[in-house]
Parts: C-alpha cells; structure tokens; sequence
C-alpha cells in the first residue's frame, strides 16, 4: 500500500490560501465618511479665514495707523511666509505624531492665536502675531490630503478632496468678506475678532466631526532622508519648472489683491469700505476655473493650458488698467480665472511629475506658492503707494512674462526630446 501523499493539490493550496482583509477606508455613504469630508471642509474654511482675515482690511488699517499699502501689507504677506517655512516640518511632525494630531493642533492654535489680533498696538506686533499664526496654520495644507489618502477609498478620494478644496475657497472668501464687512462697520479690530471667533467656531467642528485615523502608522522622523528627498526635487528641471510658476501665478494674486481695496476706495470710484470688501466675491469665478483646468488640460495638453491662464490673466491686468469700474471689475474676473487656472495645472502636475517623495515634492511647490503671495503681495503694494494701480499691474504683468518665459522654455525642451528621440526609434523598428 502507497503512504497518503502529504503534500496539498493545486485546489488543496487555494483553499486555504488567505482570504484578502477587507478594505476598511471610508465610502460614500459611511458615517464617518461625511464625517471626514465635513470635518476637512470645516478645517479649510478655519485656515482660510485666518490666513486672509486681514487682506480685506488694509485700507482701513492705512488709515487707522497711518502706513503706506505696502506697510499694511505685511499683516497679509507675514501670515503667508510664516505659512511657507513651516511647511516642511508640519509634514514631518504629521508623519510622527498622526494627521489628526496634528491638523487638529495647527487649527486651534491658530484660531487662539486669533483672538489676541485685535488687541496688538501697533503695527510690528500685528506682523509678528501674523507670522506665529502662519507657521500654526502649516499643520493643515501640510497634513489634510495625506489625511484623506489614507482614511478614504480611492473610488471616493477625489469627491473627497473636491469638497476640501471648496472648504478651501469658501474660507478664502468668506475670510475677506466677513472681516472686510464687520472692519467698515466697527473698524479693523472688531473685523479681526469676527473673523477668530468664525474660525474657532470651525475648528472646534472639525475637532468633534473628525473621525479617528485608522490606517496611519508613525514613522520617525528621518531628517536626513528629508533633506536628500527634498535636494532630489530640487534637481529635477521639470518640477522647478513647475515650483517657479506657482510662484509667478500667486505673486500676480498677491500684488492684486492686496491692493484692488485702496483703489476701489480711492478715485475715480470711490466706492465705501464695506462694497469694496464685497469685490472677493469674485474668488468664487476661481472654484469653477480649477475644476474646469482639467478639462482644458486634457484638450490642450498642461502647456496649452499654462498659455491660456496666463493670457487670460494678462488680459485681466490690461483691462483693468481703464478708468472705468466696470472694466476694472472685468478685469479683476479675468485675473482670478487665470490665476486659478494655471494654478491648478501646475499643482496637479507635481504629483505626476514626482516619482517618489510625493508628499514632499507637493510641499515645496506650496512653499513656492506662498513665497509668491508673500513677495507679490508686499511688492505689488509698493508699486501702488508708488505710482498707483499702474504699478501694481506692471508687477502682474511681469510675473505672466517670466511665466510665459518659462513655459515656451518647457515646450522648446519638450520638442527638442522629441526630435532626439524619433531617430533613434526609427532605427530601433
């Protein structure tokens, strides 16, 4: 008689193979799914409060503390640079200490940080309480689509991020409009206060909506490896490309927006405080530009889009230079469209382009972003206490054309590789 073989069958062997863990993230339609987008809508509206509270305000703090735009203007610039430099070690603090750790402190901390804003008396102190603020606000853009990435399934991620975005720009607006209104009402402390108390009010929703993280593992922090993943991006020619546009698009917003107050309130239009600070109601024009930029990347090609962006925004700048307000208006229409536009393309490229260090490479290209506002912001309110809104316009114009200079420097790049490498293809067939 034959000993009974002991070794499995084929069949035997799938039959007891493993059966796969379910995947747990959230769906739509999951509890804690709404939970997670609700909660990550509350946090951008918290961050873009802050993070704009006072660009609706300088005019009144022109006035109030007699400084020049550009003076004012470090109040807006400040919170943005201080933004920028924290970027980086947020990220790195997250992949330690857990999303929601994180997202959770940067948020508070910031809307506290809020409370004592109408209270600085003078201007150096309003800067450096500004700055702080920034740096506190760096735990979210850094952290919050990491967050959803892990939490969220991947058939429901886009959706996700869709309303973080729009949380995003209902705070942008909301920040400027809401603090611009109660300013022109009660004067710019009273604007500052309205403003903490919306966020606050936001990130204490975001603390009880949002759900526990399920799928994070911490890591330490490796600084080494940090710094040569972030030297490695910053060798490669494309995403420096792509890092340097950014820049250019949000120093255009910067320089704009940080001055289109004092002129609407100044002649020829004269318009009163509280309808100039209705005028960010036009950033709305930017939530339908960046969900349409993929659109038009998908017919054109990413460079084909950058060069509508930045001619519509340099139409925008051109247009705006009538003395006529409803060309004026128009024209602040079409330097939002453009800006959000080549906005969004650059920004989803960098994932594309990125082969690792995702995350990081994300993170440099808001580091570049903000820089941007910082630069362009400050800059651009020079020019105007200078020579008017026609020097603000040349600082946007000039931004467009180093971005033009930049993407017709791609597209030469793009058709030499091309031509290089059809020879050897044909002698490959």
């Amino acid at each position: 008689m034959q000993p009974a073989s002991t070794e499995a069958s084929p069949a035997d062997a799938r039959a007891v193979s493993p059966v796969p863990a379910p995947d747990l993230r959230h769906r739509p339609g999951d509890r804690a799914f709404r939970h997670a987008n609700l909660a990550l809508f509350a946090a951008g509206i918290a961050t873009f409060v802050l993070l704009y509270s006072t660009q609706g305000l300088l005019p009144l703090l022109s006035a109030d503390l007699d400084l020049t735009p550009g003076q004012a203007s470090w109040t807006a610039s400040a919170a943005t640079l201080g933004l920028a430099l924290a970027l980086l070690p947020a990220s790195a603090l997250s992949d330690r200490y857990g999303r929601t750790a994180v997202m959770t402190a940067s948020t508070l901390a910031a809307s506290v940080l809020a409370l004592t804003l109408p209270f600085a008396p003078d201007l150096t102190t309003l800067v450096v309480l500004r700055a702080v603020q920034g740096a506190a606000l760096a735990g979210l853009p850094a952290t919050a689509m990491a967050y959803l990435a892990e939490e969220v399934h991947p058939s429901a991620l886009a959706s996700a991020m869709g309303l973080y975005v729009a949380g995003n720009s209902i705070g942008g607006m909301g920040g400027r409009l809401v603090s611009g209104w109660a300013g022109a009402a009660w004067g710019w402390r009273w604007g500052l206060a309205v403003s903490a108390v919306m966020a606050l009010l936001a990130a204490l929703a975001f603390r009880l909506l949002i759900p526990r993280a399920r799928h994070f593992r911490p890591a330490p922090v490796d600084a080494r490896a940090l710094a040569r993943t972030v030297a490695g991006h910053l060798r490669n020619p494309l995403l420096l490309r792509l890092y340097a546009l950014g820049m250019l698009f949000m120093a255009v917003f910067g320089a704009v927006y940080n001055t289109v107050g004092y002129r609407l309130t100044s002649a020829p239009f004269n318009l009163p405080e509280s309808m100039a600070a209705s005028i960010f109601v036009v950033y709305l024009v930017g939530t339908a530009t960046s969900a349409g930029a993929g659109k038009l990347a998908g017919r054109l090609g990413r460079r084909g889009a950058l060069y509508v962006a930045i001619g519509v925004t340099a139409a925008g700048l051109l247009l705006s230079l009538a003395g006529r307000l409803a060309a004026a208006l128009l024209g602040l229409v079409l330097i939002t469209a453009g800006f959000f536009a080549g906005h969004a393309t650059a920004s989803s490229s960098v994932g594309r382009t990125a082969t690792h260090g995702r995350a990081q490479a994300s993170a440099l290209y808001l580091i570049a972003y903000y820089l941007g506002n910082s630069l362009g912001g400050t800059i651009g309110a020079d020019a105007y206490h200078a020579t008017g809104w026609d020097g603000a316009a040349a600082v946007g114009l000039t931004a467009m054309a180093l971005a033009a200079g930049v993407t017709l420097y791609a597209t030469r790049q793009a058709v030499t590789a091309r031509r290089t490498t059809a020879p050897t293809r044909t002698r490959a067939a």
